[in-house]
């Protein structure tokens, strides 16, 4: 497996599509780095608010780091708790 890929929010924010390919690139990799581009909102408790939305639509075997603009998301084998 990959260990890294990257993916944007941009304007549209966090649809089922979006969803959809998040999944599809946690078929070959275990790391995702999603940058928030300005055009969805630069507000930090506006990411916190997006970063809950894409690990309640995910599953319990996600977990989830903010760093500045970027959500980092991982997943585990096991189901985990979801601390923000």
């Amino acid at each position: 497996m990959i260990s890294q890929a990257e993916i944007q929010i941009g304007k549209n924010g966090i649809t089922e599509n979006f969803i959809t390919s998040l999944k599809n690139i946690f078929k070959t990799h275990i790391n995702v780095r999603i940058s928030v581009l300005k055009s969805s909102g630069r507000d930090r408790d506006k990411i916190k608010e997006m970063a809950a939305q894409i690990l309640e639509k995910l599953g319990t075997n996600y977990s989830v780091r903010i760093i500045g603009f970027t959500i980092i998301l991982k997943k585990w084998r096991k189901s985990r708790k979801i601390n923000l």
